[in-house]
């Protein structure tokens, strides 16, 4: 059995992370941390997990946590990954970190993007920027990876073949990307953005332009399309608990049919599980749905072709607290350690929810 740690387990995705990995048959949780629990039972914090652990949150102490597991998976906000996991890096342990703090390959981003200048570029080339789906074979054997933003990689997973096959002729400098994302995208800190009354029943337009994740997002796309490409992104909070719809509008060549599209996503996903393409002609789930993903490690990506305007619709549904966080920081782990990458992430979604 792996030890494996996780610090900040107290948050929404520390949560999903440890109820993912108890089920997991082959590593074992030796270490939690919450810096306002420490002491406390998990299940308190977590009740879903009362009767499954008895594990108790512990401070958050690097030299404890490097002493006590083999990998680490580092769900801190940003800004406060950078702070600690360097040590744990430079002890020689594999981390999955989960922030933005080791994102971008490109230490001249982070001013731009986050607001300051990060402390230890050395670390930004040794990390991998991981989406299995994408770049499974430098994920493999890995021992420092960074996990995408949720809105990045569902949006990335519906794009990214689109910009891979040449054929398509995309506008490279005309990707947008609309997101819908649910009320735990935000996190389990209350604030007035996030009280029920106000947060209740709403379509918010929260960061309409100039959103962080559009960074990862070119990153990956500029590597699919050899070529730099500009996305602009827009970010929704809705009436939901779980889940994000993304809508990412393309420009495409004159004379692309949905067959051309259809064997460009089937080029790249043919053997990854977890990317479900969808697109029926019948029934009321006819396109990606969120409340079709919600528990599940699957990316649901669709399209429509809109012929008389060359605009390529892609769409794109996960749960943002699984695959879109803790589900895929495991499937890299996995990968990393050399198992099969599926291993304790195959449960469906539930419905209804």
């Amino acid at each position: 059995m792996v030890k494996v740690g996780v610090l900040a387990a107290s948050g929404y995705i520390g949560g999903e992370l440890l109820r993912l990995l108890l089920q997991h048959p082959e590593v074992e949780i030796t270490i939690a941390t919450s810096r306002k629990y420490a002491g406390e039972y998990v299940f308190r914090v977590h009740p879903n997990l009362r009767g499954v652990t008895e594990l108790k949150f512990s401070a958050n102490d690097a030299s404890k946590v490097m002493a006590d597991s083999e990998v680490v998976f580092a769900a801190l906000p940003h800004g406060e990954s950078v702070k600690i996991v360097p040590q744990i890096a430079d002890a020689g342990l594999k981390v999955v970190d989960l922030s933005a703090d080791f994102r971008l390959s490109d230490k001249g981003q982070y001013p731009t993007w986050y607001g300051y200048d990060h402390p230890r570029p050395d670390l930004l080339e040794k990390f991998v920027y991981s989406i299995p789906e994408i770049n499974r074979d430098q994920v493999k054997g890995a021992r420092l990876v960074s996990s995408p933003g949720c809105t990045a990689i569902t949006a990335t997973l519906a794009l990214a073949p689109l910009l891979k096959e040449k054929s398509l002729g995309i506008d490279r400098d005309h990707v947008v990307v609309d997101a819908k994302v649910g009320s735990s995208g935000a996190g389990g800190k209350p604030s007035l953005y996030t009280h029920f009354s106000e947060r209740f029943g709403v379509v918010r337009p929260y960061k309409p332009a100039g959103h962080r994740h559009a960074a990862e997002i070119e990153q990956v796309l500029a590597e699919m399309a050899g070529e730099s490409v500009k996305v602009s992104m827009s970010a929704h909070a809705v009436n939901m608990v779980r889940g994000i719809l993304v809508t990412s509008h393309v420009f495409i060549a004159a004379g692309v049919k949905p067959l051309d599209v259809w064997k460009a996503y089937r080029s790249m996903y043919t053997g990854s599980y977890f990317v479900r393409l969808v697109r029926d002609k019948q029934g009321p789930f006819r396109l990606p749905d969120p409340k079709l993903v919600v528990g599940s490690n699957f990316c649901d990506v669709g399209f429509e072709l809109e012929e008389r305007t060359g605009r390529l619709v892609a769409l794109s549904a996960t749960d943002n607290l699984v695959k879109g966080a803790a589900g895929n920081a495991i499937q890299s782990m996995n990968l990393m350690l050399g198992f099969d990458e599926k291993t304790g992430l195959t449960s469906a979604p539930l419905h209804p929810v």
